[in-house]
């Protein structure tokens, strides 16, 4: 009869889809009915790496998951979502940024004319 604690066993797909799901070190103890050194052990083990480097790697899968998801929802018409892609994706902002030392007189008082009209709207809305 061998001498200690009999060996945890982890399955590595299970591992690897929690860790897709951003499972953290703890939250895959408990899961796994373990401690730190133990999934630590294992990931060296198994992978070669320790648990943070073999993190990294996984989660990735996850986040393709989400990504994919966001995208299917915004193309599925939501707006919020559309918006929330088009700012971090795209780089897309609510913000008109105008360098008016570039601008002639001309176009200076258009620019003048347009503001004023902005204000006066936001004034008769309020």
């Amino acid at each position: 009869m061998p001498a200690g604690r009999p060996k945890k066993q982890i399955d590595q797909k299970q591992f690897e889809k929690l860790c897709g799901l951003q499972c953290t070190l703890e939250e895959l103890c408990c899961y796994f009915d373990c401690n730190t050194d133990t999934i630590e052990k294992w990931c060296k083990k198994t992978y070669h790496k320790n648990f943070s480097e073999v993190f990294k790697l996984k989660r990735g899968n996850g986040k393709i998951s989400l990504r994919r998801k966001q995208f299917e929802v915004a193309m599925d018409g939501n707006p919020t979502m559309l918006i929330w892609l088009g700012r971090n994706i795209l780089n897309q902002t609510d913000k008109i940024e105008v360098d008016v030392s570039t601008i002639d007189d001309s176009t200076r008082e258009e620019v003048d004319d347009l503001v004023a009209k902005v204000k006066r709207r936001k004034n008769d809305t309020e």
